[in-house]
């Protein structure tokens, strides 16, 4: 059948292409979605997933994406009120399969001492754990000759510490079991770092090194390992900065207020788990294109964070 005016045209174009292609989308969407909720849930179901950080952002979104697949989560944070709400928030969920009631354990990770005993009541209460996310830490604002070395080093024990001891409390169990996934959320400036951030990107720079290193030795034993570096997310997190003098920062920057959703995060996340990912990157398109030019063109990439400091002074 031919269009014989422009009115036949477009009722042409309409029914004969664009519509069936977007029913076919809509279609294919749908099923893709199926098999993908049907993967997560073959792999999540049951499994005790602990989740620093857990009490707000891409933590508490975490806890509920993986909830709802039926995961048993322990919730970890040093604010046992907000861990509590995080918990009756996912009781409150009225779910179409069995899952068991979340756990909530206070950590806080700047100390270490409490690391070990955290560990054993996780195995006290849950046996064994198959998935540590470990997501908890915090950031900086201000300029490195104005940062006080109590920040840098309040931020590495958080950041970087707390995270190695963590992991290296429940590595022996996981490697009897041969079985298990540890998951570091770092971010894109453990790939890159800029002006004003040094004591962060430090820290995950690290914890891209520690984990680089851990999933090259845990191979031979069936632990898996992912990093996720996440770009800008709307979280408070740089209203929970430490500014130079170990201040809080208290305001919302604008790219973070502008960052990708917690809850759009923590699905990225679940699948790369999901899927045994190596590394992801979740972000925004400026960030990832950062991280390329870093490692194509690094002289450009030095020539322009230099000019991006001076005009923009970090104090």
């Amino acid at each position: 059948m031919k269009p014989h005016s422009s009115l036949d045209s477009a009722t042409w174009y309409l029914k004969y292409f664009a519509l069936p292609l977007t029913v076919g989308a809509i279609t294919m969407y749908k099923i893709l979605d199926c098999f993908s909720n049907r993967k997560r849930r073959v792999a999540l179901q049951g499994k005790v997933v602990v989740i620093t950080g857990a009490s707000s952002g891409i933590g508490e979104a975490l806890a509920h994406a993986l909830y709802e697949q039926g995961s048993k989560v322990v919730l970890a944070a040093r604010r046992e009120g907000e861990l509590n709400r995080v918990k009756q928030d996912l009781i409150a969920k009225k779910l179409d399969l069995p899952v068991e009631e979340p756990v909530v354990l206070p950590l806080d990770l700047a100390d270490l001492d409490q690391v070990e005993n955290f560990v054993q009541k996780v195995y006290e209460i849950c046996g064994h754990i198959d998935i540590l996310i470990n997501n908890g830490g915090i950031t900086h604002r201000g300029a490195i000759v104005h940062t006080k070395l109590e920040v840098d080093q309040q931020i590495m024990c958080v950041n970087y510490f707390g995270t190695v001891a963590l992991t290296k409390a429940i590595l022996p169990k996981m490697v009897e079991r041969q079985s298990g996934h540890i998951a570091f959320v770092s971010s894109v400036q453990g790939l890159i770092a800029i002006p004003g951030r040094s004591a962060y990107a430090a820290a995950k720079h690290a914890m891209q090194a520690f984990a680089d290193s851990l999933r090259a030795e845990m191979h031979q034993h069936n632990i898996n390992v992912t990093v996720i570096s996440p770009g800008y997310v709307k979280t408070a997190i740089s209203l929970n900065a430490l500014t130079g003098t170990g201040d809080k920062h208290g305001v919302m920057d604008p790219s973070t207020a502008a960052g990708l959703s917690p809850e759009y995060c923590a699905v990225k996340i679940m699948d790369s788990i999901v899927n045994k990912e190596k590394e992801i990157i979740i972000s925004q398109f400026m960030p990832k294109l950062a991280v390329f030019v870093r490692r194509s063109m690094p002289s450009f990439y030095f020539w322009y964070m230099a000019r991006r400091a001076t005009k923009s002074p970090i104090y």
